[in-house]
């Protein structure tokens, strides 16, 4: 085997910020967040290997090529992960792009803090990618899969409502969201919409010790007393919306996560934290590209870490860690056909997927690191795109579309819109003039069309499931939104293959109901081998490109203090909440540890 040895030193050049401001919920981590910065110190050994490109494997490349590491990034496949987007292979023509397929469509609420700071210290043009192509999505289209309830366009901010005026104040949608309000109305009964409320107050008012003690160990579904409730309740408070919000199953999904990440897309909603984008006044609840995710972001952003001097080895994924004396002493890395070598370094970063690190973690690794072992009680779920590629332009302004109670948890966006692009000029062979991007959150519910899950299906009776199920439910008002005449092509991610049997190449960690407990922290027992990704412990605690730049900003911090580094660390930021749920939370603390339920918990 080829011995492949990196000890190059690049001129250290610190960036971060303190965190400032006020009310705040850190989960108890140990590792890299709760250790004190060694004052002084060159640092010892500055090589680093990071397996895996993505959101996580990019962050950790990125914070420490600007501290003086010398970094290099095996790849298998595709650098970006699962935020990459991808040519759609034989569609360009007459001198346009390819059509714009992706993993599935991009969603920035006005939570994250992470990416958008990462963004922001990436050059492109005469500026940097977050105010260049990071832009305000400034409605959403609610579509409810039900009979009598029509689809209405709702405003995010006072900047969409008067954007938009025409497509919201008009009389079909008007009717529609009259109509459509009273059927909830009269579905839900309104000490259920009440009790909902009651129990994401619970949340917002808990202690952190109360959440992390109880309200982990429970799901959703169960936090929420779903049960003997009504059929209105259940499908669409309880199931739906948690589907469409966070791409969360209620029946397995962490009440703690679920509850906690509602709370704090509410909480930017309102525009009393400084720190968070959102508000219900100037906009940036929800935010997309303004163009394709590698065109606008990933690109810029590799073309910016190899200026720096990052090493890219693509083609290349770990296959085995090899352990002697407590420590990783080499990475055995393959092509994938029969060609294998291994790596060597000063330190070790695992940034692939879940599903890649499980089958890593042999006796041997677990020998030194035991607390590793819970990793394989960590569940994964499955989350693909689909792009419609449609001959006219939708009439619907920028707005991400819940498909609430769609069997396979549908959301979408019409990418033209927010883009703000002539299609048929930049893409294609010139008939495409809209994309229609969905994401598919539910493989495992029997569809409309075949009575079968999507897992169960052929790549063709997804694509023409998934477009009968939208257009069931956007279809349900007097104008039709999507029209058969008008679909030209599809794509699904090719993640996705049949070899022989359905598999996924792109899964996503599922926090199911007491799992925290069994997720690693950034770093590790063993003192030169860190983990990053979305299944590691984070403070925005859910599976999203966000939790996994933040913990690629956990394991930069880890080695900086591992290698006594005095490089200033990488910012890691906590959800905040508002001050004024302090004082409710410490009656809550005194009363979790006097053993007594929560104040409202009856």
């Amino acid at each position: 085997m080829e011995q492949v040895t990196r000890r190059t030193v690049l001129k250290a050049a610190g960036v971060g910020a303190a965190v400032a401001g006020s009310t705040l919920v850190v989960p108890s981590l140990t590792g890299p967040a709760a250790r004190a910065i060694p004052p002084t110190g060159a640092g010892r050994g500055r090589g680093v290997a990071i397996f895996g490109g993505g959101m996580s494997g990019l962050t950790v490349a990125h914070e420490l090529i600007e501290r003086g590491f010398s970094v290099t990034v095996y790849e298998p496949a595709f650098l970006g992960g699962k935020a990459r987007s991808m040519d759609v292979p034989n569609t360009a023509a007459g001198g346009r792009l390819a059509l714009p397929g992706e993993h599935g469509f991009r969603f920035f609420p006005g939570c994250y803090q992470h990416v958008p700071d990462t963004m922001e210290r990436i050059a492109v043009g005469g500026g940097n990618v977050k105010d260049t192509h990071l832009i305000n999505v400034e409605g959403a289209v609610i579509a409810l899969d039900e009979a009598g309830y029509a689809p209405i366009t709702v405003p995010q901010s006072v900047n969409g409502f008067v954007e938009h005026a025409s497509a919201i104040v008009n009389l079909e949608n008007l009717r529609n969201s009259i109509t459509t309000s009273l059927k909830i109305v009269g579905d839900i009964p309104p000490q259920e919409l009440a009790y909902f409320v009651t129990r994401e107050l619970i949340i917002a008012t808990s202690c952190e010790e109360r959440r992390l003690g109880q309200w982990e160990k429970q799901s959703w579904m169960e936090f929420v007393k779903a049960k003997g409730k009504s059929s209105a309740y259940q499908k669409y408070l309880v199931s739906a919306l948690t589907r469409a919000t966070v791409a969360a199953k209620p029946d397995l999904g962490s009440a703690r996560t679920i509850g906690q990440i509602g709370l704090a897309l509410v909480t930017s909603a309102t525009g009393l934290i400084s720190q968070y984008a959102g508000t219900i006044v100037g906009g940036g609840v929800d935010r997309v590209l303004n163009a394709p995710t590698n065109h606008a972001w990933i690109n810029p952003w590799v073309d910016y870490l190899r200026g720096r001097g990052v090493q890219f080895v693509m083609g290349q994924g770990a296959t085995a860690f090899d352990v002697a004396g407590g420590q990783i002493t080499g990475v055995q890395v393959s092509d994938g056909a029969g060609s294998s070598s291994t790596v060597t370094s000063d330190w070790y970063v695992a940034a692939m997927p879940l599903d890649r690190l499980k089958p890593l973690l042999q006796p041997a690794v677990l020998s030194a690191a035991p607390e590793l072992a819970g990793i394989a009680q960590l569940q994964d779920d499955w989350m693909v795109g689909i792009q419609y590629f449609l001959s006219r332009r939708s009439d619907v302004p920028p707005s991400h579309i819940a498909s609430l109670g769609t069997p396979w948890a549908l959301t979408g966006l019409f990418q033209a819109g927010p883009w703000d692009v002539d299609f048929g000029r930049k893409y294609g062979d010139g008939r495409v003039h809209d994309c229609l991007s969905v994401d598919v959150s539910d493989w495992d519910t029997p569809g409309i069309l075949y009575g079968k899950t999507a897992k169960q299906c052929s790549k063709e009776e997804i694509a023409k499931e998934v477009w009968a199920q939208m257009s069931r439910a956007l279809n349900r008002g007097s104008t039709p939104i999507l029209r058969d005449s008008e679909l030209v092509s599809w794509h699904l991610d090719p993640g996705i293959t049949w070899d022989p049997t359905i598999s996924n190449a792109t899964p996503l960690m599922v926090n199911t109901a007491d799992s925290y407990q069994h997720r690693p922290t950034a770093d590790t027992a063993i003192p030169n081998f860190f983990i990053g990704g979305d299944h590691v412990r984070t403070n925005i605690d859910l599976a999203t490109m966000e939790g996994a730049n933040e913990s690629g900003r956990r394991v930069a911090n880890a080695i900086l203090d591992a290698s006594g580094s005095n490089a200033e660390r990488a910012a890691v930021h906590p959800l905040w909440e508002l001050p004024f749920l302090d004082p409710f939370k410490q009656t809550d603390r005194d009363r979790y540890r006097a053993g007594l339920p929560h104040i409202m918990d009856v």
